[in-house]
């Protein structure tokens, strides 16, 4: 099937309902079979062909920028987890973003406003590592490499994790409390 090409054999006039059940069924995850399309769209109504070109048809116009694994780092043996977050002054974020984004052990990197008197920092980003040295040794390192001696820092190390899953966009019913 040519994926730059989607079609639906459904009305187009139900397509953002489809489309909107389909990104609620696919917002938790990928079902772990053999025909994970074939598997959502029975539960959704659709066919496999209609759920791959649906997706790839969300794709092309934005709404889904991209289909990621959120992997569960703590099972893997990465049992230190921290937040660096830095004091940038504004005139370097996006540059320091860049540099530190740049890192793959760095997961997640970006700005937030400062809340100050009391929260100054204003770049973020996530490390993971299999134990806290490991986690300090690579700060240095993105110190050292994106020369940020002179940026005021703190590492927050988790202490305990409650939840970790991808981004929901459609709640599912059962999933809204009164």
């Amino acid at each position: 099937m040519d994926m730059s090409q989607p079609t639906f054999t459904q009305n187009p006039s139900n397509a953002n309902d489809a489309d909107q059940r389909l990104i609620a069924a696919i917002q938790g995850g990928l079902p772990l079979s053999a025909r994970p399309y074939a598997e959502i769209g029975a539960g959704i109504g659709l066919s496999e062909a209609e759920v791959i070109a649906r997706i790839a048809d969300l794709h092309a116009k934005g709404t889904i920028k991209r289909l990621g694994v959120v992997v569960r780092h703590h099972e893997l043996g990465y049992s230190a987890n921290a937040m660096v977050v830095w004091d940038v002054p504004d005139n370097r974020v996006a540059a320091l973003g860049h540099c530190l984004g740049g890192f793959d052990f760095v997961t997640l990197c970006y700005r937030r406003p400062r809340r100050l008197p009391d929260w100054p920092y204003n770049l973020f980003c996530m490390i993971h590592g299999k134990d806290r040295q490991a986690v300090l040794d690579q700060v240095e390192f993105m110190v050292t490499r994106c020369d940020l001696q002179d940026i005021p820092r703190h590492v927050l190390f988790s202490k305990r994790r409650f939840k970790q899953r991808g981004a929901v966009y459609r709640p599912q019913a059962a999933d809204c409390i009164p």
